[in-house]
């Protein structure tokens, strides 16, 4: 059986993988981070996020949504992984816990890293959100 791929799907493919790969040599050196739970935390985020991000490529040809809405929910999904990502490297780097309490127990990062933290945190969330949401719709549409 032959399987065909979209360009989006392809390109989400790769991007997924890359984050998968991201995550494995995170998971490398959490030893070197101030906070190694935090550490684990971006490790383990980049691994999930990019299988994730993987299979929205695979299933990528069954969203249906317009050519606008579609390339949206793409970048959208694809930057919102990697900024929670990169969100949670710098919190384990500086110590940074405020947006992350959880894994941030017991440490506390400067003003400036806090702020950037917390900024990345709460946009690659909303873009996930946005993401996830145009995904089901189009999923949704697409069984109708």
């Amino acid at each position: 059986m032959e399987t065909l791929f979209t360009t989006d799907g392809r390109q989400l493919i790769f991007a997924g993988a890359l984050l998968f790969v991201i995550g494995l040599f995170g998971g490398l050196i959490i030893p070197a981070f101030k906070n190694r739970r935090m550490g684990l935390s971006a490790h383990l985020a980049a691994v999930q996020s990019g299988m994730a991000i993987m299979i929205f490529g695979i299933v990528w040809s069954l969203i249906d949504l317009s050519t606008g809405f579609s390339a949206f929910a793409k970048w959208a999904l694809i930057a919102g992984n990697y900024l929670i990502w990169l969100g949670i490297m710098i919190a384990a780097m500086t110590g940074a816990s405020k947006a992350l309490p959880i894994a941030g127990k017991g440490f506390t990062g400067g003003p400036m890293s806090e702020r950037v933290v917390t900024a990345l945190e709460t946009l690659g969330v909303a873009l996930s959100l946005a993401s996830g949401g145009l995904i089901i719709w189009g999923l949704a549409r697409s069984i109708v």
